[in-house]
């Protein structure tokens, strides 16, 4: 049955025509009263309201720049990753195809240069069409950019719920204040400049804002490459990016792209064989997936988060974190950072190798300093930042702490038990005190009883070792890994071998509150928040903090002994160098902070006792084998946890400071580091040289030379051999103990390079801690 037609709207009679020349006068009569007429001067209600209406509107359009994609850099400008609300990159109309052009105006707007900001051609065609029963629209480019505009800047305040939409929200006052926008627009800017606006605000896809997103997205190509077929049906999409999408509806797609076609050959934009030969070719897509964050960085995933992070902590960015969000995420920020992509490369490749296919989930970290400067140099982590397969999947930063120091989340582990890697900091007070490094001390003595009188000006020392206090809270009897280390020994060779006793012996005679002054100028602090403190202070008035038992980012020992290699200097970790918004405006970022931490002649001695770690100590048992002696000048700690479940080695050149970390980073991090399986290799216990070691040795080895490995200024010949009680050390053949515990590190204290032994010598069973983790107990501090 055919559908009858309503005469009062039937523009074939009279009638029809009438009432509808009456309705576009009456919509263009509002327009310009609103528009040019003052509210005093117009009477009666409906005209009245319809002036109070539009003075309720700004007087000009506010043109926010819509939300664009940020870009993190590395530090040689390539991309990191993008991260976006909305996946948009402004393009100038110039680097925009001119079919591209030529097509939205085609179907969009032909009367485009010829209106100014309304058609009342197209409304009055849009009437009669409407009211023939056949929907249609009346919106020119202008007022489509206007629209898109308003909807924008809801969206960048978060009144994503304030957002009109034509056919779902929109009423007649907002259409009419849509058209006064339009108008008032055209006053303001060229067309060109509208049409620019036009194509990089309009959506093609969720994810793709704007003709260059859009492009990229579908074609893999740029707005400027598109040819005359894909141009086509990307200004056909505007209209319904769903139900013209090409990839989940091709014939849809292609139907509507032949449309923009004929209407481009009717308004003459193009040639009948252009046309035809547009027409030929089939819709192919050829998409690249717009991925977005740090989970898709090109490198460096948990580097580019703790980038973020930084940013959504810092209140330069915004009063709150959500505004601080929007800025970040919708602003088309560029983010320069510190990251080296040739280190970061490296890093990556060997913690992914430390531990294999690693079924059982052990943990690696590295992450590198410039010590001058503190910038970041890489940040690597052997877990994916996504679920797969097969793959050890965290977004836990293994590298940095828990929160910042104003409490706000970094996403970090908090980091490990340092073990060892903190006793250079107890050798560093005692040569501030004026003792040579040669000095002997006992370090038979292993009992440390409650009541034994240590010096501390600031405060009271805690802990004790000695068995026969168990009872009363104290650890037993302080235990080296090998039995032939008490006796008496130098404080140098205490430090490069690695020997507890030593450490103890040596902190006896001297003053607590002075090792905690450089622990705190080194910038040591807690990974995890403690009493309200978010980055607490690592006690050193609890003996167990002497051997490292207070858990402690990878980022934070690797910047304290960068102090050492730059002459007592300690710089703050930077990772941002630099930041603009979509103008090109300079935003803050990080900037180089450095304090005096301790004395030159002290860090010029710590780091000749480190090179002997290297040369002929604990270190010494890496393989490959890197030392002053065998490749350049470096100096570096071995470190081990009570139960070898953490394991470091901390080192640095002049120009370059690295912490490798390998060892339990689940949970409570309470799992043991012996009698474990990991790369097909079993392990009795591990320990410091046996798998951090090698990924230091391997990233320094390639990596420090390009940051520079001058000498290190020698210290004063008074602090190696002084006077008093100080002897030249002693050459030790090595053994190998068949205790059952971790292999020790504790190479031996020769003039020359150690031999390496056909197999590790094993430790004896190291004093448990009262409290591990918390600084109460020993942290083993053996490697």
């Amino acid at each position: 049955m055919a559908t009858r037609t309503n005469p009062l709207f039937d523009t074939a009679t009279t009638l029809g025509k009438i009432l509808v020349f009456l309705g576009v006068s009456a919509i263009c009569g509002v327009l310009v009263a609103g528009l040019l007429v003052p509210a005093a001067a117009v009477s009666g209600s409906a005209a009245s309201g319809s002036i109070e209406f539009f003075d309720t509107l700004p007087d000009e359009l506010k043109v926010d720049p819509p939300n664009q994609t940020t870009r993190i850099l590395a530090a040689d400008g390539s991309e990191i990753a993008s991260v976006y609300k909305e996946n948009r990159t402004k393009v100038a109309l110039d680097q925009i195809s001119p079919f591209m052009k030529e097509a939205v105006i085609a179907v969009e707007d032909s009367r485009f240069y010829e209106h100014g900001g309304v058609d009342t051609t197209g409304i009055l065609r849009a009437l009669v069409s409407t009211a023939r029963g056949n929907r249609q629209g009346a919106s020119t480019i202008t007022q489509q950019y206007v629209n898109n505009v308003l909807n924008s800047n809801l969206a960048a305040e978060g009144r994503d719920e304030d957002i009109k939409l034509n056919g779902v929200n929109k009423g007649v006052g907002d259409k009419l204040r849509e058209m006064k926008l339009a108008i008032a627009l055209e006053k303001e800017f060229s067309k060109e400049q509208i049409l620019e606006g036009y194509l990089n605000i309009v959506f093609f896809n969720r994810d793709a804002y704007g003709i260059e997103a859009a492009s990229r997205f579908f074609f893999s190509t740029t707005a400027k490459d598109l040819t005359l077929p894909q141009a086509a049906l990307l200004a056909g999409l505007v209209n319904s990016p769903s139900a013209f999408d090409p990839i989940t509806n091709p014939e849809n797609a292609k139907q509507r792209r032949d449309l923009v076609l004929s209407l481009m050959l009717n308004q003459g934009k193009i040639t009948q064989a252009d046309h035809d030969a547009a027409v030929a070719t089939p819709v192919e897509t050829n998409v690249t997936p717009a991925r977005q964050g740090c989970a898709y960085a090109s490198t460096a995933p948990y580097f580019c988060d703790y980038v973020l992070h930084l940013l959504e902590n810092n209140p330069a960015y915004g009063a709150d974190r959500e505004e601080r969000l929007r800025l970040i995420y919708g602003g088309g920020l560029t983010i320069t950072t510190t990251l080296d992509p040739n280190a970061q490369a490296v890093a990556q490749e060997q913690v992914n190798a430390s531990a294999g296919a690693n079924p059982d989930k052990w943990g690696a970290a590295m992450v590198s300093v410039q010590p001058n400067s503190g910038k970041i140099v890489s940040m690597a982590q052997n877990t994916s930042f996504l679920p797969a397969e097969g793959a050890f999947d965290s977004q836990v930063n293994f590298n940095v702490d828990k929160l910042d120091k104003d409490g706000n989340d970094l996403n970090g582990l908090g980091g490990a038990q340092p073990g060892s890697t903190m006793k250079p900091f107890t050798f560093a007070q005692w040569l501030e005190e004026g003792k040579s490094m040669n000095t002997v001390v006992n370090a038979a003595q292993r009992r440390y009883p409650l009541n034994f009188k240590w010096r501390n000006s600031c405060g009271q020392v805690t802990g004790a070792y000695n068995t026969a206090e168990k009872s009363l809270g104290a650890a037993d009897d302080l235990q080296n890994a090998e039995p032939q280390w008490y006796r008496p020994l130098s404080v140098l060779e205490g430090l490069y071998n690695s020997i507890n006793t030593v450490t103890f012996a040596s902190a006896a005679q001297l003053d607590f509150c002075g090792i905690q002054k450089i622990v705190d100028a080194t910038g040591l602090h807690g990974g995890l928040p403690a009493d309200g403190d978010p980055n607490p202070k690592i006690n050193m008035s609890t003996l167990g903090n002497l051997l490292g038992s207070t858990q402690t980012a990878p980022l934070t020992m690797a910047s304290a002994f960068a102090t050492f290699a730059n002459d007592g200097k300690y710089c703050e970790p930077i990772a941002i160098t630099a930041v603009t918004d979509q103008t090109g405006a300079t935003l803050p970022a990080q900037s180089s902070s450095c304090r005096d931490a301790v004395k030159p002649e002290v860090a010029r001695g710590v780091n000749y006792a480190l090179q002997e770690v290297l040369n002929r100590g604990s270190g010494s048992l890496i393989q490959p084998r890197i030392s002053t002696r065998t490749s350049f000048p470096i100096g570096a700690k071995t470190g081990t946890s009570n139960n070898n479940g953490s394991t470091w080695v901390v080192g640095h050149t002049t120009g370059l400071a690295t912490a490798a970390w390998f060892g339990d980073a689940l949970g409570a991090q309470d799992r043991s580091g012996q009698n474990i399986t990991v790369n097909g290799k079993f392990y009795p216990g591990i320990d410091g040289y046996m798998i951090a070691g090698p990924m230091f040795s391997n990233f320094m080895s390639r990596i420090a030379p390009a940051y520079g490995t001058e000498p290190f200024p020698a210290p004063p010949s008074s602090m190696i051999n002084g006077g008093g009680n100080t002897r030249t050390p002693a050459t030790t053949a090595p053994r190998t103990s068949q205790a059952p515990q971790a292999p020790a590190t504790q190479a031996p204290a020769t003039q020359a390079p150690a031999p390496e032994p056909s197999a590790p010598a094993a430790p004896e069973p190291a004093p448990q801690p009262t409290n591990s983790g918390n600084g109460n107990g020993n942290g083993n501090g053996n490697g």
